[in-house]
């Protein structure tokens, strides 16, 4: 079988970012954009104390139908206001590719969340974009299936591709999802490509993040994704895994310091 990911390693850049180069990442931001109030005062806070991008879902795929789903085109209207306000480059997941051109026009990194790493028609019409792609691993994908995830994207074009280890389902619910850290090193001498993690869905427990994400960092993650919510007490989605802006900073501290 012919790879189109050899092992080499690749440096996703946006804007002025470097995934996968000589520091890592810090994305955050709210699980899903609710209003333009909320987002504004999250991001307004995250630049204060100090954030590399924004992350924050309009589509949200949930289990349940009943549940938030998000406020689909009107949220990314208010995310490319506060990226232009605030200078940082926006990162949200896309469900349907018919609405893969008013991403590849607003959106700085195209998300393909946990549910649609098997999307593999949506996968192939990324391919053909030239779109930096955060690629998470499927809530039960093992490691093969998401470096196959990832060659349907590269071989149809586009490397850009950063993954995402989110964690996986497991027999044990203390936490959300199990975190797989070995994935980290795995993927990297798999297929070259950055890979960061996401310890708020992958604990969806608050007090893991800060040791989940040094245990990531030192397995070689090129960055780390997490829920910051200015007020998570009210948040519509994930509000008991998001950090308040102080618990933000308490984080954003003690990793940039180590």
């Amino acid at each position: 079988m012919t790879k189109t990911l050899n092992g080499d390693k690749k440096i996703v850049k946006v804007r002025n970012l470097e995934f996968g180069g000589d520091r890592p990442i810090i994305i955050a931001g709210p699980c899903s954009v609710e209003s333009k109030e909320q987002l504004y005062e999250t991001v307004k806070g995250l630049k204060e104390i100090g954030v590399d991008c924004i992350r924050g879902g309009i589509f949200k795929p949930r289990t349940s139908p009943f549940d938030f789903q998000g406020l689909g085109i009107e949220g990314l209207k208010y995310l490319r206001e506060v990226s232009e306000e605030f200078d940082l480059p926006i990162v949200t997941e896309l469900m349907d590719d018919k609405y893969l051109d008013i991403f590849i026009e607003f959106v700085d990194i195209i998300q393909v969340g946990s549910r649609n790493m098997y999307n593999y028609s949506l996968l192939k019409e990324l391919g053909k974009t030239n779109k930096p792609i955060l690629l998470k691993r499927g809530m039960s994908a093992t490691i093969k299936e998401w470096v196959m995830a990832a060659e349907y994207i590269a071989s149809n074009g586009n490397d850009n591709i950063i993954l995402c280890e989110r964690g996986i389902r497991s027999f044990d619910n203390y936490t959300r999802n199990l975190m797989d850290i070995s994935a980290v090193p795995i993927m990297k001498m798999e297929t070259g490509l950055p890979v960061i993690i996401d310890p708020s869905h992958g604990t969806g427990n608050k007090e893991l993040i800060l040791p989940m994400t040094k245990a990531g960092l030192a397995a070689g993650a090129d960055g780390v994704i997490i829920e910051v919510h200015y007020k998570p007490e009210t948040a519509l989605c994930d509000g008991e895994q998001s950090l308040d802006l102080e618990q933000y900073k308490k984080f954003y501290n003690e990793i940039r310091s180590s």
